[in-house]
């Protein structure tokens, strides 16, 4: 079976094309996912990130990171912060419920206090 010119050189320069295009396709995906989750900006701003993105998609990507970025990880945690509170009321998970039980397993001796201390920092 022939191979063509395959060597450990053209495989290696594959792999990294390929890896270099999912880098790239996840980061337009972020970028896209942020400019349409955000609220603080209008929609024609909106409309211009996404023709500059359609346009000129490597230089408005690396543009909007550069600018945008500080404000993503607050969206992001934000957004995060967000699903929790929802899964707590939906599951019902109240940190005063959690914080009685971890009262309840100090006094039994169960935990002990650095490990109480500890988490009851994480729920608060």
């Amino acid at each position: 079976m022939h191979l063509g010119n395959l060597n450990l050189g053209n495989f290696l320069f594959d792999v990294f094309v390929i890896f270099m295009f999912v880098v790239w396709f996840w980061l337009l995906i972020t970028v896209f996912a942020d400019l349409f989750r955000r609220t603080d900006i209008s929609g024609f701003n909106k409309v211009v990130w996404v023709i500059f993105l359609v346009l000129l998609p490597y230089l408005t990507v690396l543009a909007y990171l550069l600018t945008q970025s500080s404000s993503m990880a607050e969206r992001q945690q934000a957004q995060a912060q967000k699903a929790r509170d929802e899964l707590r009321s939906i599951v019902g998970f109240s940190a005063a419920d959690e914080i009685r039980k971890l009262d309840e397993l100090k006094a039994k001796g169960s935990i002990t206090e650095a490990e109480y201390g500890k988490l009851r920092a994480r729920l608060i």
